[in-house]
């Protein structure tokens, strides 16, 4: 190697150790300064003030007792009858839940439509056990105005749907699929609405 290439290469290694090392910025607060004119700074200081839940007609339903039957909607959760109705009830059990722990000053409606709900079968639960895959469009709008506070987005809210003496010994301690389900989901609702409920 040349004499020119060595004292080139250490010129460079010198300047890369006088360099600042790169700052984190992930969690830093947002420069409000730096936003471009006319831009809202929305903070997730909420009062929900209603809750509106959307379960399309056209989402199928099945009943077939097989370990994944091909549908977009599967629950078990309660008696035969409209699963989209029992569904929406779900949420809707589950976002009157998260909505009485936020008190913020902002007026907000929450806008929830179901894109998939894929709970366990009778067969499925009674041995190996699955999982409850639940994946729905999350919208929240300025109550008085009606200006979109945080545009929609999808939210997948997983839960482990254990079978066989597991899933027996949830239901004899009072954990049914009904409980757990709207327990998991008014915990998914509130850490995307923010964090901080009651700010």
């Amino acid at each position: 190697m040349s004499t020119r290439l060595i004292a080139a290469a250490l010129l460079a290694l010198g300047l890369s150790a006088c360099a600042a090392p790169e700052t984190a910025t992930r969690n830093a607060p947002l420069d409000v300064a730096g936003l471009a004119p006319g831009a809202v700074q929305v903070q997730q200081a909420y009062n929900i003030v209603r809750f509106d839940v959307d379960v399309p007609g056209d989402l199928q339903a099945s009943e077939a007792n097989r370990y994944y039957p091909i549908a977009d909607i599967v629950w078990r959760g309660d008696a035969p009858g409209d699963r989209h109705e029992q569904v929406a009830s779900l949420f809707q059990a589950a976002g009157e839940r998260a909505s009485s722990s936020f008190q913020g000053p902002n007026d907000v409606v929450v806008q929830v439509q179901l894109v998939r709900f894929h709970g366990v079968t009778e067969k499925t639960r009674l041995s190996v056990g699955g999982t409850y895959n639940m994946v729905f469009m999350l919208q929240v709008v300025d109550a008085r105005t009606g200006a979109i506070l945080e545009p929609a987005r999808q939210v997948v809210a997983n839960l482990e749907a254990p079978g066989g003496a597991r899933g027996r010994a949830l239901i004899e301690a009072g954990q049914t699929e009904r409980v757990r389900v709207v327990d998991h989901l008014t915990s998914v609702l509130m850490s995307e609405l923010g964090a901080n409920p009651g700010v």
